[in-house]
């Protein structure tokens, strides 16, 4: 079986980048992002589960979900946001299981699950490893205002709602520090793609931190 290692990092911190890299040098990913989309198109048990809790107030003019509307009905709204993710984790991970299997046929050396939330629910347990990316806080507003077209304080607002950069670094094995500079972020992708690489070799991904997953953490500036 090959190794699946999770990716992650926080909001506007170039995680997409990141993966874009990896799949460069052959790796196969699994986006969790993607799969949600996926798993809540027109027709699918997914959508109608939504509606029927939401409304159909909820999707556009086409009938799709309209994942702005959803957003802004559950983003302050502790319920109705566990409401989701009771309708939408158990698709999204039976999915993102069914493709991790399907790319085990596959040439890549190991499979990377792309998702923005593995470590504040714990998932990245589940995987052989898991490499994290981050910036500065200055940086991801940047980012996050001329994508998004996101004034300051919804931007920083965002960013604060999600677990602190320093918190998942903790539970690290790889931490990818993304400065902005693109040549810099693929050579510490090629640095981490190379010590995964060793670290499946020798045989050490499953458990190799013995006393915390940080222990024996490798760092790349970018």
């Amino acid at each position: 079986m090959k190794k699946v290692f999770g990716l992650t990092g926080g909001i506007a911190c170039g995680k997409s980048t990141v993966a874009r890299f990896f799949r460069e040098l052959g790796v196969e990913i699994v986006d969790a992002d993607q799969v949600a989309r996926d798993v809540a198109l027109p027709g699918t048990p997914g959508l109608r589960a939504i509606v029927e809790e939401f409304g159909e107030e909820v999707l556009d003019e086409s009938g799709a979900l309209d994942r702005k509307k959803l957003g802004s009905i559950v983003f302050n709204d502790e319920t109705k946001r566990a409401k989701l993710e009771a309708i939408t984790h158990p698709l999204i991970a039976a999915e993102g299981m069914r493709r991790i299997m399907a790319l085990q046929a596959s040439e890549s050396p190991y499979i990377l699950y792309e998702a923005a939330l593995l470590v504040e629910g714990g998932t990245y347990r589940n995987f052989a490893g898991l490499i994290v990316v981050t910036t500065t806080e200055d940086r991801q507003l940047k980012l996050l205002m001329e994508r998004d077209g996101a004034g300051r304080d919804d931007a920083l607002a965002r960013i604060r709602s999600q677990l602190a950069l320093s918190e998942k670094e903790k539970v690290a094995d790889w931490v990818i520090r993304n400065t902005g500079d693109l040549n810099l972020l693929r050579q510490s992708v090629n640095d981490v793609h190379r010590s995964i690489l060793a670290s499946i070799e020798r045989g050490t991904t499953d458990g190799e931190n013995e006393g915390g997953r940080n222990a024996g953490r490798r760092c790349a500036e970018s």
